[in-house]
């Protein structure tokens, strides 16, 4: 479990609470030792109208408790109603328990939020983690499909940090197999155009971009024509090394673009080679366990499938681990299945200190997971978990339109086409703005507009109308009210919230006490665009308060004769200034303290 201690929030605290209450109640009823409160969850109810807080207690307990859980919510409830933070307590539908706490619950939230500045809602003493993301083909750049799932995996990492974890963010390179000798071979066609032939079209079945030009130009300026008078067999194994080297620092390149950057690049071919191969000792490793054997596969049912052979061969057992059918490892002309090498690139990962892993995938990968996840079973003696994330389509418009084909990459649009129109910010925010599960529409045009509608710049707007505030305080009220954020928030600690006592105040604080309660889920969940949602949210309550206070003057956040009132609710301002950077950092999105 990770350690809290060092940030504590609401949450944590009303839970804290619901365990004790348990705890005193099985001593008190005599409930068998040892019973698990763990699975007991405090969380915001789906209807603000019932409460600040639920409790599932009554519902995981009952069992073990030997009671009704209706009857044991009520046994629950009692103590809880005897809490100082507590104002009320309810009983819902079998055994639910709803909380409401009192005022000044939320004004020591706020407090909070204060205290704990940049680390709100962060944790520590997670578990080792790796990530491994994008790990697209080297094959050529990075289109807009790509994008998707490097940001939602780099955003992924960056959340799962906050929550104490150890990440080691990772890219899989494929550099072995057919794929890179296609890319070889494009790339020599570029050669012997750099070298002056007329190559006319590019045949079917290699590489049409205009991307592998200076590949072909830096082996012309490299080896002068000398690759000409070698055989295929000569030449592939140079011309390979050099594209795959090249396209991996345009991929790099247009990665750092989006402010992506991997700790761990690991080659594929590094598994397979000479006298280090580690897809055979994985191999062999299985054999030993019992998990390989000689035989047939059924033939499929349905549409065919890709690795199927109606033949005698090595298969893993990978329906001993879940999977619907067994899998082969080693093709008709004797190499590698891609299977069999995936197998030992995630036993090393294993072997690296990661028993948590988590994939990346596009989605058309969501037939591999199976197999992928009894592989892994297998590999680790079921020590050792799987988590794949697929990441959907990515459809590129503009004005409702699809967007045309990239000239340069000759058949999609890049990543850095996109990032160089609409920035970095715009880009990684809005492939968070929708669960990766889910189809994604971009509408370049959209995500450039100053407006509401467009939720990169109503969050970031709310970070800055944040800061302009201060300015106007400044100016107004408190000309001794510093820049600086850390003597700003120490200053602004001292502040009297409790005397927030609207109704839109404490909902605006209790939207800021939420958010460790959201990160945890999101980072249990692995859904970074949970975080997109909350900000937006957020943003949008503070703008609403901020328009009430031009109709409503009580309201407003510089309160001219008021000075204690004011200073509070700058202290607000600044929770809500805080959270917002906190999120955005998590995103990987800049937080502006001025719209330009």
């Amino acid at each position: 479990m990770p350690d809290t201690s060092s940030a504590p929030h609401l949450f944590a605290d009303v839970l804290a609470r619901v365990h004790a209450a348990c705890r005193t109640l099985a001593v008190e009823a005599n409930w068998p030792e040892g019973i698990d409160v763990s699975r007991v969850v405090v969380e915001p109810p789906r209807d603000p109208s019932h409460g600040d807080m639920a409790t599932n207690a009554a519902m995981v307990l009952a069992k073990e408790a030997k009671a009704k859980p209706r009857d044991l919510a009520e046994q629950i409830a009692e103590r809880l109603r005897a809490d100082a933070l507590i104002a009320k307590v309810d009983v819902a539908g079998p055994g639910f328990i709803n909380l409401t706490l009192k005022p000044a619950a939320w004004a020591e939230a706020l407090r909070t939020v204060l205290r704990e500045a940049a680390d709100y809602g962060r944790v520590r003493g997670g578990s080792k983690v790796n990530v491994e993301y994008v790990s697209a083909n080297p094959t050529g750049p990075m289109h807009v499909g790509h994008c998707r799932g490097a940001v939602f995996g780099d955003a992924l990492a960056s959340l799962l940090q906050f929550a104490g974890h150890d990440v080691t963010r990772e890219y899989y390179i494929n550099d072995a197999g057919a794929q890179v000798d296609v890319l070889a071979r494009s790339a020599f066609l570029r050669y012997r155009e750099a070298l002056g032939e007329d190559i006319g079209a590019i045949p079917e079945g290699l590489y049409p971009g205009d991307y592998l030009k200076p590949v072909g130009q830096a082996l012309a300026k490299e080896h002068g024509d000398k690759l000409l008078a070698k055989s295929e067999a000569e030449w592939l194994p140079t011309v390979c090394a050099k594209a795959i080297a090249m396209m991996m620092d345009e991929i790099k390149d247009d990665l750092a673009a989006l402010n992506i950057r991997h700790d761990m690049f690991f080659s594929e071919r590094s598994l397979i080679e000479t006298g280090n191969n580690k897809v055979a000792e994985t191999i062999d490793f299985l054999k030993a366990k019992g998990d390989i054997y000689e035989g047939r596969l059924p033939p499929p049912k349905g549409a065919p499938v890709e690795d199927w052979e109606d033949r005698e061969q090595l298969l893993f057992k990978a329906t001993a681990y879940g999977d619907d059918v067994d899998r082969p490892l080693i093709k008709s002309d004797n190499s590698y299945t891609y299977f069999a090498s995936d197998i030992a690139y995630h036993k090393n990962k294993f072997d690296r200190g990661f028993a948590e892993m988590i994939d990346v995938w596009g989605a058309d990968h969501g037939g591999y997971i199976k197999r992928m996840q009894a592989a892994v079973k297998a590999t680790t003696s079921g020590k050792g978990a799987l988590d794949v994330k697929i990441v959907q389509l990515v459809k590129l418009l503009r004005n409702g339109e699809p967007v045309k084909m990239s000239k340069r990459s000759g058949d999609f649009v890049t990543l850095r086409e996109v990032v160089d129109e609409v920035g970095q910010d715009a880009v990684r925010f809005m492939m968070l703005y929708r669960k990766n599960d889910a189809v994604l529409d971009f509408d370049l045009a959209k995500v450039m507009e100053q407006s509401r509608d467009n939720p990169v710049f109503y969050v970031q707007y709310g970070h800055a109308r944040g800061h302009s505030i201060f300015r106007n305080a400044r100016t107004d009220v408190f000309p001794e009210l510093p820049e600086d954020a850390g003597e700003r928030i120490a200053w602004l600690a001292e502040s009297a919230v409790e005397r927030l006592s609207d109704p839109v105040e404490l909902d605006l604080l209790k939207r800021l006490a939420i958010f460790p309660r959201m990160l945890e889920a999101a980072a249990s969940a692995h859904e970074p665009h949970r975080i997109a949602f909350y900000l937006y949210d957020l943003a949008s309550e503070f703008h609403a308060l901020w328009t009430k206070g031009r109709d409503l003057p009580y309201l407003r956040f510089i309160i001219n004769n008021d000075a204690e009132l004011t200073k509070a609710r700058l202290a607000m301002v600044q929770g809500v200034v805080s959270v917002l950077a906190s999120g955005l950092a998590i995103l990987g999105v800049h937080a502006p303290n001025e719209m330009r």
